[in-house]
């Protein structure tokens, strides 16, 4: 499916939001809140919306993995585990998208996603360093893989600030180390969510080929930022992003 109507000036618009979205979501996630609107302003369904930023995000994610993996930040043979059950979760929530009613989710998740943040507020200290891991890594991974990846297929937001703070309270990460990991989930979801949108045709090729190859630049610039600053540079911007998704999703299920 394409629009050859969109301008030159909408192609622009779109690189330029994906440069911004694929830079803040390599850092701290939410890159989703910069791009979805625009698209939704284009005048797009809501499912063709979604399709066509998970196009763009797979660019996004797969340049983030890769740099971060270039700075040694994670290694990629020691998260397909994780990368596995995520896919494996994403597909299944994908497919219960028409059996299930998300707006149970969509009320329930900001309160869950808000306490968290407040709690990550109240521990100034926490992501700084790596601290000693609660779950050991199979378990972890099979657990959050599934769940989180579930929920990414079947409704998405604020799915990379859960797997921030999943890492980091859980395994004991870093911010830095924490946001890496949490990128190769989310391309593995990506991905999955990808696969299914395509399938059923709701996806625009060139308007998501145009957010990709701004946030292909932006994946790799925000993942030499978090390298580069460090944990006190990730945890503001994260706690930023995870509370406008926060405030996004109050508004969209309990304001409008």
């Amino acid at each position: 499916m394409s629009l050859p109507d969109l301008s030159a000036l909408t192609y622009l618009l779109l690189l330029t939001a994906g440069l911004v979205a694929g830079t803040v979501d390599a850092i701290a996630g939410g890159g989703g809140l910069i791009t979805l609107p625009v698209l939704l302003g284009l005048g797009l369904p809501a499912p063709l919306a979604l399709g066509t930023n998970k196009l763009g995000a797979v660019f996004g994610t797969t340049s983030a993995t890769w740099s971060f993996a270039r700075q040694g930040a994670m290694k990629l043979r020691e998260c397909w585990a994780g990368a596995v059950w995520t896919a494996t979760g994403a597909l299944a929530g994908a497919a219960c998208v028409h059996l299930l009613d998300p707006a149970f989710l969509g009320r329930t998740i900001p309160w869950l996603l808000g306490a968290m943040v407040l709690y990550m507020v109240c521990r100034p200290q926490l992501g700084e360093h790596d601290r000693r891991h609660r779950m050991e890594a199979p378990a972890f991974y099979a657990l959050f893989g599934l769940g989180l990846g579930f929920y990414d297929g079947f409704f998405g937001p604020g799915v990379g600030s859960f797997w921030n703070i999943a890492f980091v309270m859980v395994l004991g990460f870093n911010f830095v180390k924490a946001t890496a990991h949490a990128k190769v989930m989310n391309l593995s979801s990506n991905v999955a969510a990808l696969a299914f949108f395509v399938s059923s045709g709701s996806c625009l090729l060139w308007p998501g080929l145009a957010l990709g190859a701004g946030q292909l630049v932006g994946g790799r610039l925000g993942a030499h930022l978090a390298m580069s600053r460090g944990a006190r540079f990730v945890r503001p911007v994260f706690l930023l992003m995870a509370g406008l998704t926060v405030l996004k999703l109050l508004y969209q299920h309990y304001l409008r």
